[in-house]
């Protein structure tokens, strides 16, 4: 009712592939990949995957046809309080939706619900900026991602057809009080962000001067600063490098996904933030980039960048060899 998704009458509004003991799991999802081979114009191939999804052992019918689904990687949740102390006017200011300079980007502002102040708020997280705030998106990973219930999503994800998943026990009416998820939330908000690295070779400089020389940082943007913050000085008037503008751009057909969200399209996404990619392998033992992990690795990424992006990504795939890995490390 106020231009979110739609959950599906029998599986809600995400698709569990694990369950308590004696409720049945929704499904399971399956992928497998094209392979798509592709060249530089200086003659090195590459490879890019192209993920083909199935579902199986759905335990309440088949999915609608009218049903829009779209996989998720987990985003990073460091540097969170800093993204949301970006001022408004800021995102505004950057946003470009009629590409009146005519660069071919035309950014826009996700305006979705924030439900705590009951207004339109610009989005700022999750693939498509549907979450306003990192209490709204922490609220509802609690919810869709645990299946823990808070005093503001108070019922578990479970549709009227799934009675065993109904009637199953609970841990608390709400699991996560009031109190634990304020200490939650402030946690989040306050993750830094990890330090910089190489920051003065001559070759990661290279690779600075060629992201932004390629347009990389006409949506990635690198700097901004945060507004006051009441309750955190910490997060107060600070000098931030994020390289994100926080809006949405359409990417392109091979990467839409047809999952409008709020004012988002389905060939849209919001911008993510790329301070720390560098850690990701360490984090997360793999480099599986993009919403739905398509990518294996930043050079995969950018190569699967259509759309707005896809004059960057041309420009890129134009640098000689050299040039493309000092991008691709910086």
């Amino acid at each position: 009712d106020v231009g979110g998704p739609v959950p599906d009458p029998a599986y809600g509004h995400q698709l569990q592939n694990n369950s308590l003991p004696g409720v049945p799991t929704e499904g399971r999802p399956r992928v497998r990949y094209e392979a798509i081979q592709g060249v530089y114009p200086d003659g090195e191939r590459y490879t890019l995957s192209k993920p083909i999804y199935t579902f199986t052992e759905l335990a309440y019918g088949e999915l609608d046809d009218d049903v829009r689904w779209s996989p998720r990687v987990a985003p990073a949740v460091y540097g969170v309080g800093l993204l949301e102390a970006i001022p408004r006017e800021r995102l505004e200011a950057l946003a470009d939706p009629e590409d009146s300079d005519g660069d071919g980007v035309s950014g826009r502002v996700n305006r979705v619900w924030n439900d705590h102040a009951e207004e339109y708020q610009p989005g700022r997280f999750g693939w498509k900026g549907e979450h306003p705030t990192a209490h709204q998106q922490t609220v509802a990973a609690f919810l869709g991602d645990l299946g823990i219930t808070t005093t503001e999503a108070s019922k578990d994800d479970c549709t009227t057809v799934q009675s065993d998943c109904l009637n199953s026990p609970h841990g608390g009416e709400p699991e996560v009080t009031d109190e634990m998820l304020v200490k939650v939330v402030n946690y989040v908000r306050l993750l830094a962000v990890p330090m910089r690295q190489r920051y003065d070779d001559p070759d990661i400089l290279r690779g600075k001067w060629l992201f932004n020389s390629v347009g990389c940082s006409s949506c990635h943007v690198p700097n901004h600063q945060t507004a006051s913050v009441s309750d955190l000085e910490e997060l107060t008037e600070q000098n931030i490098w994020p390289y994100t503008d926080l809006l949405l751009h359409d990417m392109g057909a091979n990467l839409a996904d047809e999952h409008a969200v709020f004012d988002a399209s389905g060939s849209e996404c919001r911008t993510p933030a790329l301070w720390g990619i560098s850690y990701l392998m360490a984090v997360n033992k793999h480099e599986r980039l993009l919403h739905d992990g398509r990518a294996d690795g930043i050079e995969e990424a950018i190569l699967w960048h259509g759309g707005e992006a896809a004059g960057a990504r041309d420009r890129f795939k134009h640098l000689n060899a050299d040039d493309r890995r000092y991008l691709i490390d910086f």
